[in-house]
């Protein structure tokens, strides 16, 4: 029996399941050995492709805004260690892009079917998958591609930070935030929860005190929110 039997794929809101994996880097428990930080794992169909290579030189070229954003890459496919590490000798060599972030070895795809991101109709290898995990170890969201188009890593860095900024403020975020056609960078108050705050919102919006559409959606400048 495998030692990720017991394991199913987590959902949003959901612990992040421990794994202990081999890794370009050595060993690796997770969400242990990221304790404290969040963490984007990958998953990517296969070694020395195209579209891969191209994911891994855009995540390479942002490693340092996630680490500033304090989270930790790490990939992962269904190839053996020594590929992987041929594979980012290549990327280096031809690319003159320095993998820093580990790759985890999954050559008999364990994690990846315990972690939903093998899609049998797909393919036989994994899709495009993200789990962005917080640094208490909650899945925070998932996203999945599929093998034939590359991922945008401005849009995962979006995300990994609204969800930070929506922690932090107590606030959500709009569509296409920071760029949004509404409100353009300003962030979204919790409605109001009481007859008495609704009210109370309206005459604040009527004054010009709060910004805002009607009571139910109020809105501010993340400036505001960090005073």
């Amino acid at each position: 029996m495998d030692s990720f039997s017991d394991i199913r794929m987590p959902l949003i809101g959901d612990k992040f399941p421990e794994i202990t994996v081999k890794t370009t880097q050595g060993m690796l428990t997770l969400p242990q050995d990221c304790e404290g930080r969040w963490f984007v794992l990958f998953s990517h169909p296969a070694d020395f492709t195209p579209v891969c290579t191209t994911e891994f030189v855009a995540f390479a070229q942002c490693h340092e805004e996630f680490r500033r954003l304090n989270t930790d890459l790490i990939g992962l496919s269904v190839d053996q260690v020594f590929a992987h590490l041929k594979w980012i000798e290549w990327i280096h060599n031809h690319l003159d892009t320095s993998v820093k972030f580990p790759v985890i070895a999954d050559d008999r795809g364990l994690i990846a079917k315990k972690l939903g991101m093998i899609h049998p109709n797909k393919a036989s290898n994994t899709v495009r998958s993200v789990f962005v995990v917080d640094d208490k170890a909650i899945v925070r969201a998932i996203i999945y591609y599929p093998q034939e188009v590359g991922r945008n890593m401005r849009e995962i860095l979006r995300l990994l930070k609204a969800l930070q900024i929506t922690d932090a403020y107590g606030v959500s975020t709009p569509a296409n935030w920071p760029h949004n056609g509404l409100i353009d960078d300003a962030v979204i108050l919790p409605p109001a929860a009481t007859e008495k705050q609704a009210k109370e919102r309206v005459r604040q919006i009527e004054a010009g005190n709060l910004e805002g559409f009607d009571w139910w959606f109020c809105h501010k400048k993340l400036e505001s929110c960090r005073k």
